[in-house]
């Protein structure tokens, strides 16, 4: 058996992959394979519609927020943002706090003027910042929810709010992972392929008040409006990867939404961090606990000799995805929406194994 602790593209719901496997074949009976379908066909216009709607329905969006499926991934979005919302000679503040928001600051920095408000580069991105100050004038304030290489999540947005001005969030590793106010963002946008489906979509959640104020011209397939009025079909969109976006967002209705997934995900990381914080003397958190993520747990070991024979068991246990980042190493465990309990359980069965026999 194979356990997928994969950080993205990462573990679907079984029911997700058996139903789209079966739409591969043979969509609703209609004799044709979903990857043949026409977009603008009344067989993927439902599709379309239900994804939009369970999106709407799980974050509790109200009728200002507008929901689209886009190409590009969140990287996408690093340069999409700053191109529709800040205007050349204008600030937007920017939090470092890891790989992809430095990403982010990256691009804005070519459509205006960037505050970096506050890093924890200097630590390595081993923890969440919490005191910060943004200029009242800035345009808006961006921030990475959930660090997935260093494995630290933001736990408190009342810092981000506080500021006062439009609140934008890369929620790409964390999205409906737990609930929250999402209507106090004006822009999230997140990758799917970790909670939400399979790699080839970018979802963003706009506040449309926000949009139309810059006075740059924008490139037709880059303004949101466009998308907006075009209801994310301005050209062909991914519809595979929003099928199984459709049916991941159905799962996690039925199972009761993100409240009920959120006592899951609990479940699972307080299993994998107590037996951590139990084995001292082998293994290592790297993030400050206050800030740990649940969605990604980053650890070493405290002899880095013993990684070479941890890493052989792993793989021997049928553990898929445990190695960190290339620019971290150590070991990362993504525990995700769609990870069974039961994965968690083998994997801290194997590491106190590990920890008592070798």
């Amino acid at each position: 058996m194979k356990h997928n602790f994969n950080s993205g593209p990462a573990v679907l719901p079984r029911e997700v992959y058996e139903e789209a496997s079966r739409a591969i074949l043979d969509f609703n009976n209609t004799g044709l394979s979903i990857l043949e379908i026409g977009h603008r066909t009344n067989l993927f216009q439902p599709i379309m519609d239900e994804a939009v709607a369970l999106m709407k329905e799980l974050m509790g969006l109200d009728a200002d927020h507008e929901v689209l499926f886009l190409h590009g991934g969140a990287s996408t979005q690093f340069f999409q943002v700053p191109m529709n919302l800040l205007d050349e000679g204008r600030t937007a503040a920017y939090t470092d706090t890891g790989v992809w928001g430095a990403k982010a600051i990256k691009e804005a920095k070519l459509y205006g003027n960037v505050d970096v408000v506050c890093s924890s580069k200097e630590a390595t991105y081993t923890y969440i910042p919490k005191d910060f100050t943004v200029q009242p004038d800035s345009v808006y304030l961006h921030i990475t929810s959930n660090n997935t290489i260093y494995g630290t999540q933001w736990h408190n947005f009342e810092p981000v709010f506080r500021a006062g001005v439009p609140a934008i969030a890369d929620m790409s590793s964390d999205i409906l992972s737990r609930p929250m106010d999402f209507n106090r963002f004006d822009l999230i946008y997140a990758g799917a392929q970790k909670n939400i489906g399979a790699a080839g979509v970018n979802v963003v959640i706009v506040n449309k008040n926000i949009l139309g104020k810059v006075q740059r011209k924008l490139p037709t397939m880059m303004d949101y409006r466009v998308h907006i009025e075009n209801g994310s079909m301005l050209n062909t969109p991914p519809v595979f990867a929003i099928y199984i976006c459709m049916l991941t967002l159905r799962w996690l209705k039925a199972k009761g939404g993100v409240a009920a997934i959120e006592k899951e995900n609990i479940a699972k990381a307080d299993l994998f961090y107590n037996t951590l914080d139990s084995l001292p003397e082998v293994f290592k958190g790297t993030v400050a606990k206050e800030d740990r993520s649940l969605m990604n747990a980053c650890f070493v070991m405290q002899d880095k000799g013993r990684e070479e024979a941890f890493a052989a068991l792993c793989q021997q246990e049928g553990f898929v995805g445990v190695k960190g980042h290339r620019t971290v190493g150590g070991f990362r465990v993504s525990m995700y929406n769609a990870l069974p309990y039961e994965s968690v359980v083998a994997l801290t069965d194997a590491m106190k194994h590990f920890a008592n026999n070798t």
